[in-house]
């Protein structure tokens, strides 16, 4: 009797753990709308979507996911589009997939507060610290919760040194900040700390990387 009782306790956590994972991973974001032309509704520019979630595009309608667990970045024109973890599903409509440069781990990156208030990391390069995830273009787009005062700031080496302020009126809508669309880069082969409201990310910028408007998902510094 007592064995029964603990074979059902261990299925039973069993399958509530298997439950919570599919539950997580549903509500996990798959992907992040970078461009939409066309009235389509429930998602918007900068939007994350999950897997499974349907978007429902008219004849002329064009949305641009691109999946940070994969790097693919997809052109949807028409049709009814199907959300998955990696790539998308597409009815009744058209799709053009391209391989880009990401950083797969950059949904897995924790912002955290700087150890003290006036922390600086220049000087020797054995004091600058590791960083927690890579950029493939040199303007940033850096995502923040709320609005407030963005810092970038080098810290290999003295340098660039960036102050903006997130809000209503970023060139960006909302929480979002564009460097490209402001005429800004950082410079390549160089490590940076980007600080908004009480807490930082740190990023290397990749040797190889572009100016300009590149796929949002390889210059994505997510604080969310």
């Amino acid at each position: 009797m007592m064995t029964n009782r603990l074979l059902k306790i261990t299925i039973w956590a069993a399958t509530s753990v298997t439950l919570l994972s599919v539950a997580f991973a549903a509500e996990r974001p798959a992907a992040l709308v970078e461009d939409i032309h066309g009235k389509v509704r429930g998602v918007e520019f900068m939007d994350y979507v999950t897997a499974g979630q349907a978007i429902k595009l008219g004849p002329k309608d064009t949305i641009v996911l691109g999946y940070m667990k994969s790097c693919w970045r997809e052109t949807i024109t028409g049709g009814v589009v199907t959300v998955g973890e990696e790539q998308s599903t597409v009815s009744d409509g058209r799709i053009e997939r391209s391989k880009v440069a990401c950083d797969i781990g950059q949904m897995q990156v924790s912002a955290h507060a700087p150890q003290s208030a006036g922390i600086t990391f220049r000087g020797a390069p054995e004091s600058t610290p590791r960083p927690q995830l890579t950029i493939y273009g040199l303007s940033p787009v850096v995502q923040g919760r709320d609005g407030g005062l963005l810092v970038i700031e080098r810290l290999d080496k003295p340098g660039d040194r960036y102050e903006v302020r997130i809000g209503a009126n970023a060139p960006v809508r909302g929480r979002f900040y564009d460097f490209a669309k402001s005429g800004k880069s950082l410079s390549a082969d160089a490590i940076y700390v980007a600080r908004l409201g009480g807490q930082e990310i740190v990023f290397k910028v990749d040797p190889l990387a572009k100016p300009g408007s590149t796929p949002v998902i390889g210059r994505l510094v997510s604080f969310q």
